[in-house]
Parts: C-alpha cells; sequence; structure tokens
C-alpha cells in the first residue's frame, strides 16, 4: 500500500500523474533516445511505449528499458493498426490505471520533450493543450517547403470547414486530462494519422472542452522513415470535408446544437 500511496503523490504540479503516450512501428533507432529525453526533462512523468509489433526489434528494446526504469512501461500490440488505434489504447491503458492526463508524443524526436514541461504548465488551467507548430513563438525546422504548405493549408481547411479555433489541429504533440477524455466519445473515433488529431480536436471543441495552444519547436526526424503516406493526406482531407459537411447540415436543422460552429 505505501508503494502505491507514494506513487499516486507524484506526478507535474496541479495535474496530477502523467502518462506520456510513445507509439512506435520500426523506430529502432529512436524509440530509446526520445524515451532518454522524456525522462530527462520531465522526471516526474511515466512513459507507455504503444509498440505495433515492430519487425526491427523497437519492441525489444522498449522492453529493455522498462526492465531498467519502473516509470517505463511498454503496451504490445498485435501488428500494425495505425497511430489513431495506438494513441486510444494507450489513453484506455491510462485510464485504468488511474493517471490524471495523457500526453501524445511521437517517437521521431521532431517533438521536443524539452517542450513537455510547458505543455504541462498550461494543463493546470485547461483540459486539452496542443503543442502547437503554428502559433506565435513556434519554430519548425528542416521541414521542406512542400511540408510546409500542406500542413498550413491543411490547417487552415480545418479550421474553415470544422469552426476548431485552433491554429494546429492535425498536430500530434498534446496533453489531454482525464476531464478532456471523459467528455470526447472516444469510442465513436475512427480516424487515423493526420485526420485522427483533426477528429479529436472537432470532438473536444463540440464537447465544451478547454483548448490551449503553446508553442513549440518542431524538427523533421533526424533516424528512420516516415509514416506519412498520400493516402493519410487524402483520408484526412475525406474526413474533413465530410465531418464539415455533416456538421453544416446538423447546424441548419438545429441552429442551437452548435453553437460552437464555426
Amino acid at each position: 500500500m505505501g508503494v502505491v500511496a507514494d506513487r499516486r503523490t507524484v506526478g507535474h504540479p496541479g495535474v496530477g500523474r502523467v502518462l506520456v503516450v510513445i507509439p512506435t512501428y520500426n523506430e529502432a533507432d529512436n524509440v530509446g533516445r526520445i524515451v532518454a529525453r522524456v525522462r530527462e526533462a520531465a522526471p516526474a512523468v511515466d512513459v507507455l511505449v504503444a509498440d505495433d509489433n515492430s519487425p526491427d526489434g523497437t519492441g525489444a528494446i522498449a522492453d529493455g528499458l522498462a526492465g531498467a526504469d519502473p516509470q517505463v512501461h511498454v503496451l504490445h500490440r498485435p501488428g500494425k493498426e495505425g497511430l489513431g488505434a495506438a494513441y486510444l489504447a494507450g489513453f484506455a491503458w491510462a485510464r485504468q490505471r488511474g493517471y490524471d492526463a495523457v500526453v501524445e508524443m511521437d517517437a521521431d524526436g521532431s517533438h521536443a520533450p524539452e517542450d513537455l514541461p510547458a505543455l504541462l504548465d498550461a494543463a493546470r488551467d485547461a483540459d486539452m493543450v496542443i503543442g502547437s507548430r503554428w502559433t506565435r513563438g513556434a519554430r519548425v525546422l528542416n521541414w521542406p517547403l512542400r511540408r510546409l504548405l500542406l500542413s498550413r493549408a491543411g490547417n487552415l481547411y480545418a479550421r474553415l470547414a470544422l469552426g476548431v479555433p485552433v491554429s494546429d489541429a492535425t498536430g500530434g504533440y498534446r496533453v489531454y486530462r482525464a476531464a478532456a477524455l471523459d467528455a470526447i466519445d472516444l469510442a465513436s473515433v475512427r480516424s487515423q494519422g493526420y485526420a485522427f488529431q483533426v477528429e479529436l480536436s472537432r470532438l473536444a471543441h463540440r464537447a465544451g472542452v478547454r483548448m490551449v495552444e503553446v508553442p513549440i519547436t518542431f524538427a523533421e526526424r533526424e533516424h528512420g522513415d516516415s509514416k506519412m503516406s498520400p493516402l493519410i493526406v487524402a483520408e484526412a482531407l475525406w474526413r474533413i470535408t465530410t465531418w464539415g459537411l455533416r456538421d453544416r447540415r446538423a447546424a441548419a436543422r438545429r441552429p442551437d446544437a452548435l453553437a460552437r460552429w464555426p
């Protein structure tokens, strides 16, 4: 009982126990680096590596990290099911164990763990914090012009189509407090990749979740291959368009149903 009680007293001041969920698929070159940086930047948080049965041995490396550090955990998943499914599994794992907040973080180093304390500080007064690439004070490093334009255009389209009042609805560096996860209908989420982040932004906004953005430094990965593909972009475009049309029809039928839109 003493150990459990002590575990529940740790965490980020004003936020509580925090779990950083890091989905992985073939991230053997990165997983050790990113976990070490998280543990250095925010020693009080726990880490969950959610590995989709990576054939390059990422899961085994994560097991070694967990064996050496009681604040590191591994969730072995049966196969590659996508970013959204990995995060949903991580959310469920966290809620079952009583965490007060869950962080989304990429394994490739593009999300700087050194920015995590600022995101957690912002979570004291918000239920959902987005580490934003496109708000004042943010920096994006080593991205080609094509990626910059794609991200800017995608976020502008999401904002206009869905009325979500954030500049980086596709951003995947986030903090969700337990209240936000309770408010969002996670069982209805089916999308992946960029679309997953946009869908959670939309659902959170519609549920009245208090959202804030914090500027981050975003850098292109240095090791391994990007998971971005034309299919992921196409899925996001199709889903955003579908949600936007659906919301407009709902607003036309019941003007009071979507008072926050646009």
